[in-house]
């Protein structure tokens, strides 16, 4: 069965540009640059979900962090649909991309002064993390968090 968690998978109109965004300004790093997938194989994979099937993809993340990356994705053949200009972390399906930081006041001020969106005023403490909310250029929203104890994971800090 299962071994382990990978990535988590944005998409987005241009792969480049969003490399940009979260390498200049969340600070992440590019782990694979941008490179395109077309041909037999992407179509076997892609073929039923996407109509001309042709990938761009990049692979941002935290160096040695395992397998839990961050894949940028852009259709090149295919056009893709904003997110609704509304969402909710209410809504079904995927709501959010949780982010450990070291200093969540310190990283939340540089943040800020890169024009990040934060969607709360605050820095909460909840079940022994600090927490605020950000939205990407895309939609995508993220949670950074702050660990009280960093040699336990995130969901033991309580």
């Amino acid at each position: 069965m299962l071994t382990g968690m990978a990535h988590t998978a944005v998409c987005v109109p241009d792969v480049e540009e969003a490399v940009r965004w979260y390498q200049d300004v969340l600070g992440l790093e590019v782990l694979s640059p941008p490179y395109l997938m077309e041909g037999e194989d992407i179509a076997r994979d892609l073929g039923e979900l996407v109509p001309d099937p042709a990938v761009k993809a990049a692979i941002v993340g935290v160096r040695g962090d395992s397998d839990r990356v961050l894949e940028v994705i852009e259709y090149p053949r295919s056009t893709g649909r904003p997110r609704p200009a509304d969402p909710s972390i209410t809504d079904h399906g995927l709501t959010h991309v949780g982010l450990v930081c070291d200093d969540i006041a310190a990283t939340r001020a540089e943040l800020e002064v890169r024009g990040v969106q934060f969607l709360t005023r605050e820095i909460a403490r909840i079940a022994g993390l600090r927490t605020t909310w950000l939205r990407d250029p895309y939609g995508v929203v993220f949670i950074l968090l702050e660990k009280r104890d960093g040699a336990r994971p995130y969901y033991r800090q309580y």
